[in-house]
């Protein structure tokens, strides 16, 4: 694989496959970074456990009170010089927007069906709040078509530069990374 594109973001649906897409792409040495860190450090200072729903609540209530791109901007931050790396957990378009300023950036889009993802959601047991595929769902489509504060994954996939559909096994995605970068 070329280093062609230094800065790799990363957007998707959750259980898509963007923890292990972002896993494939540490070994190949790119540096990793999370907007939802940004998250965790902040519930971490209120004290307050870092469940998907309160992640969900913090980058809304982050965005709307500094700009919905502060997390990409305060992530850019923490970015090394001329040190290649993946930003994992884009989910608002204005975030994509401030990672677009970087040269040699791109942001791939990994997606999978429904079913996949809530099996592979399940399989990793941590609290996802959602116990059905049903409420699984419900909860996705908060996230898809949020404001200008709020998450926006169906925007966000359609900015997304390159789209990978991960319906296949780990070794399957490692492949396809390979193939599109």
């Amino acid at each position: 694989m070329t280093n062609r594109f230094p800065l790799i973001g990363l957007t998707g649906t959750n259980g898509a496959g963007k923890s292990e897409a972002a896993k494939h792409l540490m070994s190949l040495g790119y540096a990793y970074y999370s907007l939802s860190d940004i998250l965790r450090e902040e519930l971490a200072a209120r004290g307050e456990p870092a469940t998907r729903d309160n992640l969900i609540r913090v980058g809304n209530e982050l965005r709307a009170r500094f700009g919905p791109d502060i997390l990409a901007l305060r992530t850019l931050r923490k970015l090394r010089p001329r040190v290649l790396a993946v930003i994992d957990s884009i989910r608002n378009a204005r975030e994509v927007a401030a990672l677009r300023q970087q040269p040699g950036f791109v942001l791939v889009g990994i997606d999978a069906p429904a079913e996949i993802r809530f099996a592979r959601v399940q399989a990793r047991g941590r609290d996802d709040s959602a116990a059905s595929l049903e409420e699984f769902l419900a909860k996705e489509d908060e996230e898809r078509r949020g404001g200008d504060t709020a998450q926006q994954l169906e925007a966000c996939l359609a900015l997304a530069d390159i789209r990978i559909e991960n319906n296949g096994t780990i070794e399957d995605l490692h492949r396809r990374l390979e193939e599109v970068l």
